[in-house]
């Protein structure tokens, strides 16, 4: 409750008070009355929404609307959170219940909190309980053939993910999946001339991989609407692509990618491994689907009875935006309680970060950075913030998203998200991308407490990660748990290159935290990991970790992953300054710990003096407070 709620009530009883107690009239009776009213009158605000509610109601208990974006409306137009009216914080209440998001909900900065209280979204009647759904059920289903069923989709509303009761669907590929829970195995690419050793975007396969029935014929083309899905550089195990196959020549064996890849396809020790996704031939497993873009027909081989299961398609790839005007005009105190967010969309084809220093097209001072930034079509979250101040996420349970979980852009401060479950990611669960170097620390104190994120990097393995802080500082990440990743658990990166008070990645503590089944289909990596921090001498401590757990770090062997080995904790490209104490790692194919003399580490268990008894493990991960089910391993 608020205190400036209690404050204001005790006035007003002792108002009333007084105007008992005189008994009479008079202006100074008159006076105090009009006290107690105005007192009274500063009331917490109620307001109501229900699934079975109408937008054209007045948003009471009785007469609630259907969706947050009305309720949010009505905040503003009626003027709820000006400065000097709003004197408390303000609740919209969500009953339990689905509510489809066929629009991301947009806050700005006039939605915002108002003389230092919040305006609160909650779900009222338990954490996770109002759902908002970023998907709408697809229907029409006709049997085609082989356990495959058709129908019509809207060839404008093109959608890159899909699931089926709640589990995400998988595009049509070959190979197929190992198991559900692999990303591999994959083909090979291979060297067909000496001198295409260093392109991006021709792929030459193994003789046999590509069947010579998939070419173009003046009667199909089967793989007119394919991708590959490949982790580009050779036996750099670092980035996935996701890129559009433009056409392939089958005499000399090799395909034209519409878009370059990161890396160059084969380097001195490997051809890179991918697979093939979104063609009619490949749709042979249960959970599979396949698109054919141009005509709008969907099809899909559902894991049960095609009348007896629910299949989604995604309608937005936002479903909470909180976006202020400027740096300097932030959209701030506002609080999302217990609301459920499922269901967001991907993109059409994906690359991470750039292809070499500065060809971001923007001019800054480090641009060899944005190599490790997102492209601008891929900075997007579930729940996305931009120009943000004191937003918290209390009680979240998100999942089935195509993209990031939460991401937080550019100009944020004190992002608190908290007592949270975040599972079956797109891609990172959560991302904090501060500013360029040189451009000024416009994002720190922030606050990641009591979360369990698990199955992250789904559609985006490569650099994928359950919370990953770039360019940020002054944060805090504490009581996580991060499971299942094909990279890594948690990542902390700047850029070597950057000068020590230009990279903004100082400060932050990393505590009770575990992390397992990372590093499932990727090598040269750490289950936590940091890449160029602090790597100017003296290396005084900057950033410390303590008490964290990290389970077996091995890859699965289906993947057949070519790179260096995998590691529990990895201080890449320098990472220096940092502090390690009470840490204990599983097994490994390379190190438990690999670092530079630039850190710090007491009692870690690669050390011969390793002390167990010194380990908190009843405080490592969740705590009693949260407020979900904790998920099985």
């Amino acid at each position: 409750m608020s205190r400036n709620w209690i404050q204001t009530s005790t006035v007003a009883v002792a108002a009333l008070s007084l105007v008992a107690a005189a008994g009479g009239g008079g202006v100074a009776l008159d006076r105090l009355a009009d006290a107690a009213v105005a007192a009274t009158s500063a009331r917490c605000q109620q307001l109501y929404v229900s699934p079975t509610g109408d937008d054209q109601g007045k948003g009471t208990a009785k007469d609630p609307f259907r969706t947050v974006d009305r309720a949010r409306a009505h905040i503003q137009e009626a003027g709820l959170n000006k400065e000097g009216r709003q004197r408390c914080d303000i609740t919209v209440n969500l009953a339990a219940g689905d509510y489809p998001v066929t629009e991301t909900i947009a806050f700005t900065q006039e939605d915002s909190g108002a003389g230092g209280h919040q305006i609160v979204y909650r779900s009222s009647d338990g954490p996770g309980k109002a759902n908002l759904v970023g998907a709408e059920e697809v229907t029409g289903w006709e049997e085609y053939q082989d356990g495959i069923y058709k129908t019509q989709v809207d060839p404008d509303e093109q959608f890159y993910t899909l699931f089926e009761d709640g589990e995400r669907s998988e595009l049509a590929r070959y190979p197929n999946r190992g198991s559900d829970d692999t990303q591999g195995p994959y083909l090979f690419s291979r060297l067909g001339e000496p001198e295409k050793e260093a392109v991006h975007q021709w792929l030459y396969w193994q003789d046999g991989d590509w069947d010579p029935a998939w070419d173009d014929t003046p009667e199909s083309n089967p793989l007119k609407d394919a991708q590959v899905t490949l982790w580009s550089g050779g036996s750099w195990s670092w980035f996935t692509d996701i890129v559009p196959i433009g056409g392939a020549d089958y005499r000399k064996g090799f395909a034209t990618l519409d878009h370059w890849a990161r890396y160059a396809l084969v380097n001195s020790r490997s051809g890179s491994r991918y697979f093939i996704q979104n063609a009619l031939p490949f749709l042979d497993q249960a959970g599979e689907y396949y698109i054919d873009r141009e005509a709008g027909e969907l099809y899909y081989k559902p894991r049960g009875d095609i009348d007896g299961v629910t299949i989604m398609k995604p309608t937005v790839t936002k479903v909470i935006d909180v976006k202020g005007a400027t740096p300097d005009d932030k959209a701030h105190d506002i609080t999302f309680d217990g609301i459920g967010i499922q269901y967001s969309d991907f993109v059409s084809w994906y690359r991470s970060g750039w292809i070499s220093a500065g060809d971001s097209g923007e001019e800054h001072k480090y641009p060899e950075y944005d190599r490790q930034i997102e492209m601008p079509r891929n900075r997007f979250g579930a729940v996305t913030l931009e120009n943000t101040s004191d937003i918290t996420l209390t009680g979240m349970h998100i999942r089935d998203t195509g993209f990031m979980g939460v991401y937080a852009l550019f100009a944020n401060d004190n992002l608190t998200v908290e007592n949270s479950l975040l599972e079956n990611l797109g891609a990172d669960g959560i991302k904090v991308e501060g500013g360029w170097p040189g451009e000024g620390d416009i994002s720190h104190h922030h606050t990641f407490r009591n979360l369990y994120i698990h199955h992250v990097g789904e559609l985006v393995p490569g650099d994928a990660s359950g919370i990953e802080l770039m360019g940020t500082g002054d944060n805090l990440v504490e009581h996580v748990n991060v499971r299942h990743s094909a990279r890594y658990g948690i990542s902390l990166e700047s850029r070597p290159e950057v000068v020590d008070g230009d990279q903004y990645t100082d400060h932050n503590t990393f505590r009770y935290i575990q992390i397992d089944e990372a590093g499932l289909d990727s090598g040269d990596m750490g289950a936590f990991y940091t890449y160029g921090v602090d790597n100017q001498d003296p290396y005084p401590v900057q950033n410390t970790v303590d008490q964290m757990v990290i389970g077996d770090v091995i890859p699965d062997p289906v993947g057949e992953m070519p790179d260096s080995g995998t590691r529990g904790i990895h201080m890449d490209a320098g990472g220096c300054a940092f502090s390690f104490s009470n840490i204990e790692v599983g097994e490994t194919t390379d190190q438990s710990y690999q670092s530079y003399q630039c850190n710090e580490v007491t009692n870690g268990n690669w050390e011969a003096d390793f002390d167990a008894s010194k380990m908190e493990y009843d405080l490592i991960g969740v705590t009693d407070a949260f407020p979900y089910p904790v998920p099985e391993s």
